[in-house]
């Protein structure tokens, strides 16, 4: 049991389910991924089994709809190691998997909705990177050549070949969450880490996605209270270090 202040309590967790302008079956994965860039996974079991119990709305799910759940935080978490690093991702799914019921679990060698085995061993690699390419296209839109090319000449050409692999081999698999969903993630990842460069890009990235500028302003004020939740604050000439942004946080 952690020692930490609570972060998820009843009251944010209602608020989080019942916002109005967040999509159906968003508000679980974006809290799990705040939580987990937080570097809290011990609160993301409260949101997993809020879920379950209530599904996206208020009526109790059907076991389709918490594998549904189940699977969709995964995801979430496996998308958020892109810029929120793989030990913390480690953390969060060893976390979710001590609550997760056993039917609701996709081990080795059982079915993935994903097919990243497949992505990895059964498909060419140039047919992955031009998918990850054209995803990175679609996210980022006319500037697309002026990202990539910050991060191919930013004094190793190794930083733009590690974003075309995220891209590739994770970002761009949108067998559960979409396109938009997986900016939703980006967004969530990148807030909690004061780090507004990236996140402009990912926050016009969802609009290329197919989201509504309501949609995405929903996600970044939710992301924002749940990291205030957490003690993160705005941090001002007496403060330039800490738990904490040292700029407003982007909006569109």
């Amino acid at each position: 049991m952690s020692s930490l202040p609570a972060v998820i309590t009843p009251a944010l967790l209602s608020s989080l389910r019942s916002h109005p302008a967040l999509p159906r079956h968003t508000w679980y994965f974006i809290a799990a991924t705040t939580l987990c860039q937080l570097n809290r996974p011990d609160e993301i079991s409260k949101v997993y089994q809020h879920a379950l119990r209530h599904g996206p709305g208020d009526a109790a799910p059907s076991h389709d709809e918490q594998l549904r759940i189940s699977r969709r935080m995964r995801e979430a978490l496996i998308k958020a190691a892109a810029v929120g690093g793989v030990p913390r991702t480690i953390n969060a799914l060893l976390e979710l998997k001590k609550v997760t019921p056993e039917e609701l679990l996709d081990e080795p060698g059982a079915f993935s909705p994903t097919a990243r085995r497949a992505d990895i061993y059964d498909t060419p690699a140039p047919q992955i990177m031009q998918r990850g390419q054209s995803f990175f296209e679609a996210v980022y839109g006319k500037i697309t050549r002026r990202v990539m090319g910050q991060m191919d000449r930013s004094g190793t050409e190794d930083l733009g070949l590690v974003a075309r692999l995220m891209y590739g081999y994770v970002l761009s698999n949108t067998s559960v969450l979409s396109a938009a969903e997986t900016s939703f993630v980006m967004i969530a990842g990148l807030i909690p880490q004061d780090v507004n460069p990236q996140l402009k890009g990912h926050l016009r990235g969802a609009l290329n996605g197919g989201a509504t500028v309501e949609q995405v302003k929903a996600v970044r004020s939710v992301v924002v209270d749940i990291c205030m939740a957490s003690g993160m604050k705005m941090l001002d000439d007496s403060s330039p270090a800490g738990f904490g942004w040292r700029n407003e946080v982007a909006d569109l």
